[in-house]
């Protein structure tokens, strides 16, 4: 006899059925989390704001095997986390483990904390790393004429933004970038490894940078900044690896920093000819002290060469340079228009240099064809003191501008001891202007000696920029997350 289920009955049946894959379906996740063992994390750090709530990217899909993509994973983390940003902020935790990701990008109120064995792999995947138009002061990108990529870690607009860790490291894999920069494949400009734009209350420390594809640390637009703990090391060779490039700043303290670098390891910059100049907006009130760089074929401390919006008040004190090329380089041309003026650097000692100082107003490198030739910049009140260096090839190379010379350069209380095959001519000046006292080997005539009493010429300010008090919090967290 065929049974004939009436229609009350074969909705109740599958009803039944439906409850009874729930019920599997339940289990079979119960059954996966017990597998995953959860771990306890107790750290603690300084930062300028601690946070309400914390996560895990292990609890967004987060995989640190160094072969997955968790590019997704950490975005939809901090997607999530945005929701507490007026609730008292949050954390996002990377445990350790090595963890591969493209580009992504932060939100305000927020902390980035990196376990110390955490280790963010850059993708290689070029699909993983979206295109930016380029910076409006520089008016296209430096590598290319069109575009740049997005910096592994970016943001834009931000506030009260906090990337640390327990000197995490994050590692750019940048020999794929370097090649392809090499071999012209490139149609953008290559990505940074932290870039924040157009933001304020910033605090990026205790991290290891390695292997940047381009520059490491790049704070542009911003203002209130701390850099801090750094330890970035690329190869010596590697094209445009500079540390840190605060650009466009204002009140920026970067310090307890150790760069061993391609390129420059600080890099003081404002936009680049007609575009910075437009753009307006200079670096200022920037404190760097107690910085250890090696960097053989740039500088120490570099003031441009895009500088067309102007720096001033740079204050540069307790800096240890290496076998590298240049202590301090001020870098420019005619058509850059901008100033760098009251440049203070005291309390620096170097260890075989090619030059201790370095000035050039012929840095021809420019954006395009359109810049003014009747843009030109304006070098002034430029102050080293207290400084000593050994095996040094020439003491100083300055080169101003033919009819607009550099002014206002003053050196006092410094003893370069030349190498052995130093070149005879120590010291090369041009159009430059100013002073020295107790200076060694003897400088060129331009920079006269005004006797023993005038050591303390150089000025150096002595009161505080309000970097300088920011004051730190202890924050403390205790962590159950699944691994």
């Amino acid at each position: 006899m065929e049974l004939s289920l009436r229609s009350p009955m074969r909705a109740q049946v599958i009803k039944l059925v439906h409850v009874g894959i729930m019920v599997v379906a339940i289990l079979l996740v119960r059954g996966t989390e017990s597998r995953r063992a959860r771990k306890l994390e107790e750290f603690e750090y300084n930062a300028i704001s601690c946070r309400e709530h914390s996560a895990s990217v292990t609890e967004f899909g987060g995989v640190g095997d160094g072969k997955t993509s968790n590019t997704k994973a950490f975005q939809d983390a901090i997607n999530h986390l945005s929701q507490f940003a007026s609730d008292g902020g949050a954390q996002l935790f990377v445990p350790a483990g090595k963890w591969l990701t493209g580009s992504f990008s932060l939100i305000s109120h927020f902390t980035l904390y990196l376990h110390k064995d955490a280790v963010l792999l850059a993708s290689q995947d070029i699909n993983e790393w979206p295109v930016l138009k380029p910076l409006p002061s520089y008016g296209r990108g430096r590598d290319a004429a069109g575009g740049r990529f997005t910096s592994l870690i970016f943001g834009t607009n931000l506030t009260d933004v906090v990337v640390t860790g327990g000197n995490g490291t994050i590692d750019g894999q940048g020999s794929f970038w370097w090649q392809q920069f090499h071999k012209g494949k490139l149609k953008y400009t290559r990505p940074y490894l932290i870039e924040i734009m157009f933001s304020d209350n910033i605090q990026i420390s205790n991290l290891t940078l390695l292997n940047s594809p381009s520059w490491n640390v790049h704070p542009v637009y911003s203002s209130n900044i701390l850099v801090q703990g750094i330890t970035i090391i690329a190869p010596v060779t590697s094209p445009n690896t500079d540390g840190i490039n605060p650009d466009s700043c204002t009140n920026t303290r970067i310090e307890d920093c150790y760069i061993v670098s391609g390129d420059d390891c600080v890099a003081v910059k404002s936009g680049w000819d007609e575009y910075g100049i437009a753009f307006g907006r200079p670096t200022k009130q920037l404190i760097i002290r107690r910085l250890t760089c090696i960097s053989p074929y740039s500088a120490t401390i570099a003031l441009g060469s895009e500088m067309s919006g102007g720096i001033q008040d740079v204050r540069a004190e307790d800096i240890v340079a290496i076998g590298t090329e240049s202590g301090v380089r001020i870098k420019t041309a005619v058509g850059r228009g901008g100033y760098v003026k009251d440049i203070y650097v005291r309390r620096m000692t170097m260890h075989t240099m090619k030059w201790a100082f370095w000035m050039t107003g012929n840095y021809k490198a420019h954006a395009d064809s359109h810049y003014d030739p009747n843009a030109l910049p304006e070098i002034k009140g430029i102050n080293y003191r207290d400084m000593v260096a050994d095996n040094v090839s020439m003491a100083a190379r300055l080169e101003g501008i033919a009819g607009h010379p550099f002014t206002g350069i003053c050196i006092s209380n410094v003893t370069i001891g030349m190498a052995a095959k130093a070149k005879k001519q120590k010291w090369t000046c041009t159009d430059v202007e100013g002073i020295t006292s107790g200076v060694t080997p003897t400088p060129c005539n331009l920079l006269p000696d005004q006797g023993a009493e005038k050591i303390t010429a150089c000025d150096f300010p002595e009161d505080d920029l309000p970097i300088d008090l920011v004051e730190f919090k202890k924050c403390s967290y205790r962590m159950s997350y699944l691994v």
